[in-house]
């Protein structure tokens, strides 16, 4: 029996194969398969979801966490649609005129679909007085009523005036007018005296007719005093017969409205608001008259523009539910600053612009108020004024109309300020898990403000239960996309690919956009074969040739390395080199590539020298990594002396930086093999961290790391020796293609597991690496032993020549 049969991984531990007639024959027919919408095996995340929606008090948003593919998105707006239907439909909200103060529109809510009534009765109102009020206008009672005031006014006015003429007939004189006044004129005989002949008059006479005249002027001026005062009258009791005729006509239209809403006690005041304002401008509902603007310049005439006298009695139906089905979901794609909390629409005038209350126009925020709002958290963020003004609003439980671009200008200018609409909404946040942890750590608001998490998980237990699962979700994507149905044997690929995904046999990938992907790609296939179902072939076609789509960069690197221009050996053993291997992602294709470690060891006092780190090529787990190593060697090799020995570690033909432990116990095999002058085979590819005690540790992607060196010795000619060494705690992650596994079948390829370090010596020198004696010193014939004399030379060659002089002295007088 081979010495290293014990490290030998069965082919039955290879991949974890899906038994059609076991663990599909307890599934149910395909064509009773409940859509799931991609929210299989997300126990913890549906249970988080109900316990944020049953949450109705503040600061209970959600955060929906996952990975891109994990039915995150699907499944949110799925239980929104059916948490929404339960609840009643939120009211409609209409901004109208506040006539005290214009620049302060009034919010007003009335219940769904009755905005639109509400809006569509003010129009009507301002139409019916159109018609109306000038009517009223020209009945007869008015008529009458108004002659009635204007012939008081005439007769009181001749009575003045002609007081006034009497007088001054009695006093000598006439009165005439010329305009713009009226003059008293002498009368001699019954004429008007001439000037000449006033002036013939003596001092005296001229004093008496002055004085006369004096008197007569004074007492018009009285009289027309009384006479403005009179028309004054006249004009207010004109206007108070107007205004009680514009009463009498708008109270009865009014007065209905108000008996309509008077459950709404806000639009009952507005009402009353509306009523004594078309009372104070009746005159616009008079054949249309309208207000008088400033006049413009001659040279802009052609530019004015006409303002509706009417707009003050519109109504803005800002948020229309009236075709609600419960409370709203609203999915904003697009969160913008002015698509989320709404915009003040302007009208360009020319050197100007112009606004009214009726420009207000609704956002995603204002529209999902009573229900749900649905973001995705890297759109939210991206806009810089979106995230403060979203807190701000949850925070404060209102919004209000702002545009953003008045905060920047150097004056101020005028503007609406609406008022805000109280919220009662659950915004939820979807987000892949770097920016939920971002945002918990460096912003103090978001705790506060988003107390559930709702968490995504990329994968499942492989239980029964979720296997029947995966199948009923195959089936119900193709009777819902009406493809061909798949076969148990094509079902049983997808939930091996499944497990391939998750990176465990015992796991099933919950990323189902890439499994949909596979379901569409393998029905494709099986249509172009004019099948009649999916088989397994077309599974494992559709999954070839979608690594095939995204693998060029995996077949340059493999091209290289089979011409010789990257130098990696497949044959053969080497003093202090090893082929170690790692992961590389590119563009949706991970694959494992094998790289050549080397390490030159000699005299010195410099320890371990990374040359990745030196050159700044090292990630900080890497260089964790080899520091790891000095406390292995200290540890073995260094309990009664220092060590002294210079080690450099690297990775050949390595231009892009080196990360990640895994390679850290490839690097120690290099290092143990470079002090002890054991060869390395170089067949055997190797992978694993190692920890101080020489533990090794799992690492990740172990499928892809073997499969990536299978290639390349596939492609120069299997060897029957050649192989993969991984940590014993990967072996259940190993999900292999059918290409390695009938190479293990037929002895021509082998996976070995070791849990430590001296059994990785063992598989890759055939040599025992030696446990320690009581004496402290490792057996003979063991790596261990080797890689300690060696260190005992380089320790002897550091000495200063007097110590070696010393201990020669010492030793010929024990001699003697």
């Amino acid at each position: 029996m081979d010495s290293l049969d014990r490290f030998r991984v069965p082919q039955g531990k290879l991949r974890k194969i899906c038994n059609c007639s076991e663990e599909l024959s307890a599934c149910g027919s395909p064509q009773d398969a409940p859509s799931y919408e991609g929210v299989i095996g997300q126990d913890r995340a549906v249970e988080s979801m109900n316990f944020g929606l049953s949450m109705d008090v503040p600061g209970y948003n959600i955060f929906v966490v996952g990975q891109h593919g994990t039915g995150r998105s699907t499944y949110t707006q799925t239980i929104l649609q059916q948490a929404a239907i339960k609840r009643p439909a939120p009211g409609d909200w209409c901004y109208v005129n506040n006539f005290l103060d214009k620049d302060r529109p009034v919010a007003v809510s009335l219940p769904a679909g009755q905005g639109k009534l509400f809006q569509k009765d003010m129009d009507i109102l301002v139409d019916e007085l159109k018609s109306s009020m000038p009517k009223a206008f020209e009945q007869g009672a008015y008529e009458q009523k108004r002659d009635a005031i204007v012939r008081s006014l005439q007769e009181t006015m001749e009575g003045l005036y002609g007081n006034v003429e009497h007088e001054a007939e009695r006093e000598g004189f006439t009165m005439k007018q010329v305009p713009p006044r009226f003059v008293f004129i002498p009368v001699k005989d019954g004429v008007p005296m001439p000037q000449d002949q006033y002036e013939k008059l003596t001092q005296q006479e001229r004093a008496v007719l002055d004085e006369k005249g004096r008197k007569l002027m004074k007492r018009l001026d009285e009289s027309m005093r009384q006479g403005q005062e009179l028309e004054r009258q006249a004009r207010e009791e004109m206007t108070e017969l107007e205004r009680q005729v514009a009463m009498s006509v708008a109270a009865q239209s009014v007065g209905v409205l108000k008996i309509k809403y008077a459950d709404v006690p806000k639009i009952v005041e507005y009402l009353f608001m509306v009523l004594k304002d078309i009372v104070d401008n009746y005159n616009i509902f008079r054949a249309g008259e309208a207000p008088k603007a400033p006049e413009m310049p001659q040279t802009l005439q052609g530019f004015k523009e006409e303002t509706d006298p009417f707009v003050r009695y519109k109504v803005n139906l800002f948020v229309n539910n009236e075709r609600c089905k419960g409370a709203p979901v609203i999915i904003e794609s697009n969160p913008t600053y002015y698509n989320l909390f709404g915009k003040l629409e302007y009208r360009s005038q020319m050197l100007s612009v112009s606004t009214d209350f009726t420009m207000l126009r609704s956002g995603a925020i204002h529209r999902a108020n009573g229900g749900y709002l649905v973001v995705q958290a890297k759109d939210i963020l991206t806009d810089p004024y979106v995230w403060e003004a979203l807190k701000k609003a949850l925070k404060y439980r209102e919004t209000a109309v702002e545009n953003i671009g008045e905060q920047y200008r150097l004056i101020p200018a005028g503007t609406l300020r609406p008022e805000p609409l109280p919220l009662d909404l659950k915004i939820v946040v979807i987000s892949n898990p770097q920016l939920y942890y971002l945002l918990y750590t460096l912003d103090d608001d978001f705790q506060r403000l988003f107390k559930v998490k709702v968490d995504f998980d990329v994968d499942m237990p492989r239980t029964q239960t979720n296997i029947c699962q995966y199948a009923d979700f195959i089936a119900a994507t193709c009777n819902k996309d009406d493809l061909l149905p798949f076969g148990k044997d094509a079902v049983a690929k997808i939930i091996e690919y499944g497990s391939r995904l998750a990176g465990n046999q015992n796991k099933l990938s919950t990323r189902f956009n890439e499994v949909t992907e596979i379901i569409y790609e393998a029905a494709s296939f099986a249509k172009g074969d004019k099948s009649s179902e999916v088989s397994a072939v077309h599974v494992d076609t559709a999954v070839r040739h979608k690594k095939y789509r995204a693998g060029i960069i995996e077949e340059k690197i493999q091209e290289h390395i089979l011409k010789g221009k990257m130098l990696i050996r497949t044959e053969g053993s080497e003093v202090g080199q090893i082929n170690g291997l790692s992961v590389i992602s590119t563009g949706g294709n991970m694959f494992g590539m094998p790289s050549r470690i080397t390490a030159r060891t000699y005299s010195g006092r410099g320890g371990i020298i990374n040359i990745e780190r030196e050159t700044q090529m090292s990630g900080q787990i890497h260089t964790k990594g080899v520091l790891t190593l000095s406390g292995y060697l200290g540890g073995k090799f260094a309990q009664k002396k220092p060590l002294g020995f210079t080690a450099q570690i690297t990775f050949e033909q390595s231009y892009e930086g080196v990360d990640g432990d895994s390679a850290s116990s490839t690097e120690l095999y290099a290092i143990l093999s470079s002090l002890s002058g054991i060869p390395l085979r170089q067949d055997i590819a190797v992978t694993g961290s190692v920890d101080q005690r020489g533990k090794i540790q799992p690492i990740g992607g172990a499928t892809e790391k073997i499969e990536g060196f299978f290639d390349i010795c596939a492609s120069r000619g299997l060897t029957g020796t050649q192989g993969v060494m991984i940590p014993v705690q990967n072996i259940d992650d190993l999900m292999l293609k059918d290409e390695v596994l009938d190479a293990v079948k037929d002895g021509k390829f082998t996976i070995y597991a070791v849990k430590d370090i001296d059994e990785g010596i063992e598989v890759l020198t055939g040599m025992p690496a030696g446990e320690l004696k009581e004496d402290g010193t490792y057996p003979d014939g063991t790596v261990f032993h080797a890689a300690e004399r060696r260190l005992h030379e380089f320790g002897k060659a550091l000495e200063p020549p007097h110590i070696i002089g010393m201990k020669n002295d010492m030793r010929r007088r024990n001699r003697r």
